[in-house]
C-alpha cells in the first residue's frame, strides 16, 4: 500500500514537472502581407512534421498584434506576423495583460509596391508626388489647403492625364504604417510649410489621407485590392512586393525615385519602399501549445526562407547569409525582446 502510495505520489509530481499540452493546433494572427508565407510554411509542416497545419487568421498587423497581446489564455494567438515593428504601446498593452515573454524574429524583406492593371498607364513617380496625390492637405503657395488636385498631371505633366484614384490600405495594414513613414512623413516635411507647424499639426498633416474618393481605403486582403485593379483599369493601387511578383502577368509596377521594384532592389535596399518582416512569439505559450518551436524551425530552415526556398517563390526577399543566421538562432533559442 506504501509503494502504491509513493507511485502515485511520483505520478502527481511528473504530470506537474511536464507541461501538458492544452492545445495540438498553432494559432497565428497574421499580417496581410505575411500571412501567404506563414500559410506556405503551414501548409508544408503539417505535411511533413506530424503536427496539424496551423490555424491563421489574416488581420492586420494592427489587429493581429491586438489580439496577440489581449491576453496568456490557451485560447489567445501564439503567433503574430507584422509588416512593421510592433510598437512601444502594443508592448505596453502585452504587458499590461501578462504578455511579458514575447520573442522576436525578423523573417525577410518586402517591398511597397504601386502598381495598376497591365492594359494602364505607366507611372514613374517619386514620393514626394504619391504624397500629393493622396494627402488630405497639401501645400499651395505657402499654405495648406484641402488637396485641389484631381489628375495625376496636375501634379506633373509628365504623369498621365487620368484622375487620380488610388487604392490604398487601411490604418489596420502594416503597410498603412510603412507607408506613413517612408512616404507621407518623408515627402511632407520636404515642404517648409510643414516645418513651421508645431508637433501635433505637423503629424496630422503628414499622415492625413485624402476623403473625396481619390484615395480609397482598403481594410481587407491584399486580393481585394489586386481585384479592384483588374476592375478599374486606371487605378493604381498600394501592395506588397509579393503581390506583384505573384500577379505579373496582371498588374505592373511603377518606379519610385527611378527605381524598380524587383528582388534585387528590395534585397540592396535600392528600392526606397523596402521594409523587413516580423514574427512574435508568446512564449508562454510554449509548454501549452504543440509544434510551436517546430513550427519556427520550418519557418526558418534554408529549403523554406533561404534566398531559393519556396517562399522565395511566394516572393519573400530573403535576409542576407549573415543575418538569417542570427535569426535563425534567435528562432531556436527564443530571447525576450528587450522592452
Amino acid at each position: 500500500m506504501k509503494a502504491r502510495i509513493i507511485g502515485l505520489t511520483m505520478a502527481a509530481l511528473w504530470a506537474m514537472a511536464v507541461p501538458v499540452q492544452a492545445r495540438d493546433q498553432i494559432r497565428i494572427a497574421s499580417s496581410s502581407t505575411v500571412y501567404p508565407f506563414a500559410a506556405t510554411v503551414a501548409e508544408h509542416f503539417g505535411k511533413t512534421s506530424g503536427f496539424k497545419a496551423p490555424v491563421i487568421e489574416s488581420t492586420g498587423s494592427g489587429g493581429g498584434l491586438k489580439l496577440f497581446c489581449a491576453s496568456v489564455d490557451q485560447e489567445s494567438p501564439d503567433i503574430a506576423s507584422a509588416s512593421r515593428r510592433i510598437t512601444d504601446s502594443e508592448i505596453k498593452a502585452c504587458a499590461a495583460n501578462g504578455v511579458t515573454d514575447i520573442a522576436e524574429i525578423t523573417i525577410g524583406y518586402d517591398g511597397i509596391v504601386v502598381a495598376n492593371a497591365k492594359p494602364g498607364s505607366r507611372f514613374e513617380l517619386t514620393r514626394r508626388e504619391l504624397f500629393l496625390a493622396i494627402a488630405k492637405s497639401v501645400p499651395v503657395e505657402g499654405r495648406l489647403v484641402p488637396n485641389p488636385y484631381r489628375k495625376w498631371d496636375e501634379i506633373n505633366p509628365a504623369l498621365p492625364h487620368e484622375d487620380i484614384m488610388v487604392f490604398g490600405p487601411a490604418p489596420n495594414h502594416g503597410t498603412r504604417d510603412v507607408l506613413d513613414a517612408l512616404v507621407m512623413e518623408a515627402a511632407c516635411r520636404s515642404f517648409p510649410e510643414i516645418g513651421r507647424l508645431d508637433p501635433k499639426a505637423e503629424k496630422q498633416a503628414c499622415e492625413a489621407m485624402r476623403e473625396d474618393g481619390a484615395f480609397i481605403e482598403v481594410s481587407e486582403n491584399y486580393t481585394i485590392t489586386l481585384r479592384k485593379l483588374l476592375a478599374e483599369p486606371r487605378a493604381v493601387g498600394i501592395l506588397p512586393f509579393s503581390y506583384l511578383d505573384q500577379n505579373g502577368d496582371k498588374i505592373k509596377a511603377a518606379s519610385l525615385e527611378g527605381q524598380v521594384p524587383s528582388y534585387d532592389n528590395i534585397y540592396t535596399a535600392k528600392y526606397p519602399l523596402s521594409r523587413p518582416l516580423y514574427i512574435y512569439v508568446k512564449k508562454a505559450h510554449l509548454g501549452v501549445t504543440a509544434g510551436i518551436r517546430q513550427y519556427l524551425a520550418e519557418f526558418t530552415s534554408e529549403k523554406a526562407w533561404g534566398k531559393d526556398g519556396y517562399l522565395a517563390e511566394k516572393g519573400l526577399i530573403a535576409l542576407p547569409d549573415a543575418e538569417r543566421k542570427i535569426e535563425a538562432a534567435k528562432a531556436a533559442a527564443l530571447p525576450n525582446l528587450n522592452f
